[in-house]
């Protein structure tokens, strides 16, 4: 890797924070990456799972093909980082960094195509829909495994408040799932000065709110990590007027499947038995969107060896603490051995590093060079010349 790729990848990145789009319709970034991994001699399918696109560069005898995957949407938000290259698709911006992801799979790309030997298949996986959690499952459904055959999958997010450049992965749980919930319960509404009458929906939410909070505190392995939150909370009532239904919906964060299949049986139990209590009737709905992210061990001892390489043993820890928030590479996760990192993008500061998903947010262009570097380093790593298994 030379300061070119680099240089090259800045420009990319660049490029591509003008053109976010969301969910699927990504059509300008997916053209972008495509037109880009053609011209550098990757082989390209486009489509895949409605926008996604794998590009694939083989070399030497050996049937051995690993991956490196970066998600391709933004958020509909309305940027305000006041950078030259701002978003010009209104209300619409790259602020989690995907652009910066799109960009250092591109270096790398650049590289393996012209400087770097090695005796295998390189595939890229350029990805929609993470945000929603619903691209990585559409490619799999569309056949990604079985029309592009791989052996292992890793990928990189850039994380706000980690110094910049720093490594960070752990074999088993890294990323949590994320659950959604709602609850409907349906009372009898009727005038606030006659509370006799009514059967009051209001009182029941309230009680299944505190409720479900006993969740984890009662429920859960107390060395477990599980988060039940309640976010909304409407009704079809009035200031005078007692409401029919409440509505309660909210989220749920786990590690394990088992944790996740507890909280929704508990969720069930909790509000059936006040809805009976108070003689209304109830419904839940549980739908899990993202599953956790858990890492290969034999993955991330390659993934935190080539980290080491790039960017200096010193800047890489191979056992870091999971965090609650979510990934759809997950999905990889669950279908081949994969490894999913932490890339440090500086602390955040007033004026500086902004967290992500804010408006204020711009991915931090010096760390491309260790991303990029990372991503050789494993290819070459991964795939030794003269390797023939």
């Amino acid at each position: 890797m030379t300061a070119d790729h680099i240089d090259l990848a800045t420009r990319w990145r660049r490029h591509l924070h003008q053109i976010p789009g969301t969910g699927f319709d990504v059509g300008e970034a997916a053209d972008f990456v495509a037109r880009t991994c053609t011209d550098l001699g990757w082989e390209v399918t486009t489509g895949i799972g409605g926008s996604g696109v794998v590009a694939s560069l083989t070399r030497g005898t050996s049937s051995r093909a690993i991956a490196l995957r970066a998600d391709m949407d933004g958020l509909p938000i309305e940027e305000r980082t006041g950078v030259a290259y701002a978003s010009k698709n209104h209300g619409t911006m790259h602020a989690c960094g995907h652009d910066g992801h799109m960009a250092m799979v591109l270096g790398a790309a650049s590289a393996l195509a012209k400087d770097i030997a090695f005796d295998g298949t390189v595939r890229l996986f350029f990805q929609p829909a993470e945000e929603p959690g619903t691209g990585a499952e559409a490619m799999i459904a569309d056949g990604l495994f079985d029309r592009f055959p791989t052996d292992e999958v890793y990928g990189l997010h850039n994380i706000p408040g980690l110094p910049a450049g720093e490594i960070h992965t752990r074999p088993g749980s890294l990323m949590a799932a994320e659950d959604n919930f709602e609850i409907r319960i349906t009372g009898r509404g009727g005038h606030a000065s006659a509370p006799q009458h009514v059967i009051d929906p209001m009182v029941i939410g309230a009680e299944i709110v505190l409720s479900l909070q006993t969740i984890v505190a009662r429920s859960i392995d107390p060395l477990d990590s599980v988060v039940v939150s309640c976010t909304e909370l409407i009704t079809d009532g009035a200031r005078n007027a007692i409401p029919d239904q409440v509505v309660i919906r909210g989220d749920a964060r786990t590690f394990t499947d088992a944790d996740s299949a507890l909280v929704e049986t508990r969720i069930r139990e909790i509000t059936e038995g006040a809805a009976l209590a108070h003689r209304a009737s109830s419904e839940v709905v549980y739908t899990r969107v993202f599953r956790p992210t858990i890492n290969d061990a034999d993955c991330v001892a390659h993934a935190a060896a080539a980290a080491r390489r790039a960017v200096g043993a010193d800047r890489v820890d191979a056992s870091c603490r999971p965090i609650t928030a979510s990934e759809d590479f997950a999905a990889y996760a669950r279908a081949v051995p994969a490894c999913f990192a932490f890339l440090g993008a500086g602390e955040i500061t007033e004026g500086g590093t902004a967290p992500l998903h804010s408006r204020d947010f711009d991915f931090n262009d010096a760390i491309l060079g260790a991303g990029i570097g990372f991503y050789t380093s494993l290819a070459t790593a991964r795939l030794p010349e003269g390797n023939r298994s």
